[in-house]
């Protein structure tokens, strides 16, 4: 397997392919979350809108997208969100791969903090997301509701040396 890292460019236009790895990735939340998760209001050109404004990091292997992330950039933190691997890539260190690629990117932008949410109900996501180095630090509603529903994590970036500039290289696995 070989997989490639890079940030979308302007010229991306599979966003068919990326709404289908989102919602194939989310599907086992469905039954789980109140409320239904954001991206079921997303489609190929709301993905593309939200593009415009923030940075869409893809996984790929032979051309085909096995992985994403959305980054953007808040005035004391880089956001990550919509993170997804293809089950069939889950265990091959592609999501450590993607926030690997978020701290260099915050980093690069000044920006030594990055800040996630993650839903109450999804347990399992808590403790990867831990296993990244990422520590709860709060909890939010969403709007009519009077209980937490989502977690929010964040993780210290090291501050950038000198001598380094961001790269979208990544070691690819093997």
């Amino acid at each position: 397997m070989v997989v490639s890292f890079r940030e979308a460019d302007p010229a991306f236009d599979r966003w068919d392919e990326l709404h289908r790895l989102l919602m194939d990735c989310f599907a086992y939340m469905a039954a789980r979350i109140d409320p239904p998760s954001s991206l079921l209001r997303m489609g190929p050109a709301e993905l593309a809108e939200k593009a415009g404004s923030e940075t869409l990091l893809l996984a790929e292997e032979d051309g085909r997208i096995v992985g994403c992330a959305f980054l953007r950039l808040e005035p004391d933190c880089l956001y990550i969100g919509k993170v997804a691997v293809d089950p069939a890539f889950r265990g091959a260190g592609l999501a450590r791969q993607l926030f690997a690629l978020a701290e260099e990117w915050a980093r690069a932008n000044g920006r030594l903090v990055l800040k996630l949410q993650t839903r109450v109900e999804l347990s399992e996501n808590h403790a990867t997301f831990a296993r990244l180095g990422f520590a709860k630090v709060g909890e939010t509603a969403h709007d009519g509701y009077d209980r937490p529903t989502s977690i929010t994590m964040t993780k210290p970036v090291d501050p950038p040396w000198p001598d380094r500039a961001f790269s979208a290289a990544v070691p690819e696995q093997a």
